[in-house]
């Protein structure tokens, strides 16, 4: 198994149900070391492991989940994960964000998971996502 982090494998930030070729160019590849290795610090923040349910995602298997073109997936830039063990997603990204840790975006959704991107621009955007348009900062439904 080939460890991006201390915590996070190639073929758990990979992992996907679609049954199609999932494997990061060289490019996507050294972005999504660099994602697990900021994904270090989410996972001392919270104390306990994480449950990644998307990582990278090829254009293949962006186009079959329905993820935008320029999804920071596609890129090898964002995840998506939950940390029952710690908390909903909303506890999470509370918890994210009071922390100082610097990403591009931070998205709770449905308070089902939460996607967090390591895009270069650093955004620190809080978006908050319960379907249709996505609002600003951490708000419940």
């Amino acid at each position: 198994m080939t460890q991006l982090s201390k915590h996070f494998s190639l073929a758990e930030l990979t992992i996907t149900s679609s049954g199609l070729n999932n494997t990061p160019n060289a490019t996507q590849l050294a972005n999504l070391t660099k994602t697990a290795q900021a994904m270090e610090a989410v996972r001392t923040l919270l104390g306990r492991p994480i449950r990644v349910n998307s990582g990278f995602r090829s254009a293949a298997v962006n186009r079959a989940v329905g993820g935008s073109p320029t999804s920071a997936h596609a890129q090898g830039y964002a995840v998506d994960f939950v940390c029952p063990a710690f908390g909903d997603p909303m506890t999470i990204c509370k918890a994210i964000v009071a922390s100082g840790i610097k990403f591009d975006q931070l998205i709770m959704e449905k308070n089902r998971w939460v996607h967090i991107s390591f895009d270069p621009r650093m955004r620190q955007q809080v978006l908050s996502w319960w379907g249709g348009a996505y609002k600003s900062g951490l708000v419940s439904k």
